[in-house]
């Protein structure tokens, strides 16, 4: 049920960035998920340099730091089709 819960949380967080991110996203809603899983880790890594609760404790700074993280995500993700990398 945990797996299931993360998943959700990463299909909402990846929505966010989404919605946050200007321009548009050409991403089915795995590849959203995905995103939004990816930016979890990432977000929730740094937001626990700045935050005392611990990184796997569901808090507003984690929800914060991952909607961040999925941010970076889609617009390193965009800066890199542009040039033709992952074309």
């Amino acid at each position: 049920m945990g797996l299931l819960w993360f998943l959700v949380f990463g299909l909402i967080v990846g929505l966010l960035a989404r919605a946050v991110t200007p321009g548009t996203q050409n991403l089915g809603w795995v590849m959203t998920m995905l995103l939004g899983v990816a930016g979890s880790f990432i977000g929730a890594l740094f937001a626990s340099f700045v935050s005392p609760h611990p990184w796997s404790e569901f808090n507003t700074v984690g929800l914060v730091g991952s909607v961040l993280g999925a941010v970076v995500l889609l617009l390193l993700g965009g800066l890199a089709s542009r040039r033709g990398t992952f074309a």
